[in-house]
């Protein structure tokens, strides 16, 4: 067994045997897919997401697969997970994939950590072309209120990203300037959440109820939501399967279900539950820890 570290996005695989039988969608060809990075990571790092683009392509021969780049080069890819506006960020991506023609018949998408609340956000914001299925590998689909491992522990760049939290994250400065300010959620304080957030607040339908955002989310096939279950990363780790802190404390989680989003199915998670769509795994590890024999038996029969 070798572990191989994924730097920055704290990604490891546990390079196991695996095998996978190919299933070709109805067109005679693999879907394409599209790959959205967590924070701190880059497109094409050839230890994370530059990994899974190679293991997918090896397993689906003939698949064409986008690894989102946010930027011109991989050092703004990697500084714009930090510090680009998420609604410019998702913005730019569904514009990239207007213009790909080898997307236009349909996509999957995955999304690493805040990618998959990032890739949640096009396909209830960009209808066109149509997303498939949807994979939110450790996803924070509630937010986050706390940051206990950022990506690099003794950078000044975590540092830095505490210091803002601390000082206002639904200040106009601080929610303009900082990706993680964005999906930040205080329980204790939801009113402020609801009016300030520029973005997540906006995706769950917190400020108002947006009946595209329904629409084009209920027409996944599938949306299959990762949560991992020693998460050390993500607080709270219910967050990954929509679960979150029941309102006006930070001690008790509550799962999607007993929430007013899914009661009052704001973005249709109960009906699509109630049509099966919906998908939660569990992985045994801590935030993005998962064996390549996981990851072939539980997430690649989705990318068809």
């Amino acid at each position: 067994m070798v572990l191989i570290r994924f730097p920055a996005a704290f990604l490891r695989l546990l390079l196991l045997g695996g095998s996978f039988r190919l299933s070709l969608g109805s067109s005679g060809g693999p879907v394409p897919l599209v790959i959205w990075h967590g924070m701190g990571d880059s497109c094409c790092n050839p230890e994370s997401m530059g990994y899974i683009k190679k293991i997918v392509e090896e397993k689906i021969p003939g698949i064409y697969v986008l690894s989102l780049q946010i930027g011109d080069n991989l050092i703004e890819d990697v500084e714009n997970s930090f510090l680009m506006n998420v609604n410019d960020q998702v913005k730019l991506v569904c514009s990239i994939l207007a213009k790909d023609p080898k997307l236009q018949g349909g996509y999957n998408a995955m999304g690493f950590s805040q990618g998959g609340q990032f890739l949640r956000a096009v396909v209830q914001r960009c209808p066109s072309p149509p997303m498939l299925n949807l994979i939110s590998v450790g996803g924070q689909h509630q937010g986050v209120f706390g940051l206990p491992h950022c990506p690099g522990e003794s950078s000044h760049l975590c540092d830095w990203i505490r210091k803002m939290l601390d000082l206002g994250a639904y200040t106009q400065a601080v929610q303009e300037r900082l990706v993680q300010a964005q999906y930040w959620h205080d329980p204790l304080n939801e009113e402020e959440y609801r009016k300030k957030s520029l973005f997540l607040a906006d995706i769950n339908q917190e400020q108002c109820i947006n009946q595209t955002y329904k629409k084009n989310l209920m027409s996944l096939k599938k949306f299959v939501m990762v949560k991992f279950l020693n998460d050390t990363m993500v607080d709270p780790p219910a967050s990954e399967w929509f679960g979150y802190y029941r309102s006006g404390q930070d001690k008790e989680t509550i799962p999607l279900k007993e929430t007013s989003l899914y009661t009052e199915d704001r973005l249709g998670l109960k009906e699509m539950d109630q049509a099966g769509k919906l998908v939660y795994l569990g992985a045994k590890g801590d935030h993005l820890h998962f064996s390549k024999d996981w990851f072939f038996k539980n997430i690649l029969p989705f990318l068809q």
